[in-house]
């Protein structure tokens, strides 16, 4: 009777959970949750656009080519590796045009959607944590930066590209795919 019991209230807690994906379940089922979003932060992500919504998709895209852009031009003075600072002009003129792109992209939409490229906390935590660094430690840390916020950035476009509400941004969003996977294989290269 116990293991029935417990088996559906696993399987209503699963049920709820896939229900509701964007909305984390914090039931206490007899196990200790650790919970470290502070109400503020809690607060911001709930206002924020979900990156399946034209607009939160626009954010995320003009964020992390705003986040590979600073991180890439701090290689030119921090760097050591000659292939570190290849790599991190390659990503300023790249990722400088991707936001062209998307500027454009967005130029003659109706309702216009104005992009906001501001950090999120982990992208800006990592950018100010790269300005401490010189040589071989920069180019291991912004190596793994760039590996990492390249990947977030494919999976992105990925999610976008299947799951998105704006056709134009979907066509966007799969046309960018193939220079990501590329951009990411190189960073892995860094490494």
């Amino acid at each position: 009777m116990k293991i029935k019991i417990l088996l559906l209230l696993t399987s209503t807690t699963l049920a709820v959970a896939a229900c509701s994906k964007n909305e984390p379940a914090n039931e206490n089922l007899g196990t200790d949750v650790n919970v470290t979003t502070t109400d503020n932060e809690a607060m911001a992500n709930a206002a924020a656009p979900s990156p399946l919504t034209a607009q939160g998709f626009v954010n995320a895209a003009a964020a992390s080519d705003k986040f590979e852009i600073e991180s890439s031009k701090l290689a030119a003075t921090s760097a050591s590796s000659a292939a570190v600072k290849k790599f991190a002009a390659q990503m300023i003129s790249a990722h400088t045009a991707s936001t062209a792109k998307l500027k454009s992209t967005l130029a003659g939409m109706s309702p216009p959607i104005t992009p906001d490229d501001t950090l999120s906390a982990d992208q800006q935590a990592k950018l100010d944590s790269l300005k401490g660094l010189n040589g071989t430690a920069f180019d291991s840390a912004y190596a793994s930066a760039q590996v990492e916020a390249h990947q977030k950035a494919l999976d992105a476009l990925n999610g976008y590209a299947a799951s998105g509400d704006n056709p134009t941004l979907k066509t966007f969003a799969t046309g960018l795919i193939p220079t990501v996977t590329a951009h990411l294989n190189m960073a892995k290269g860094l490494k």
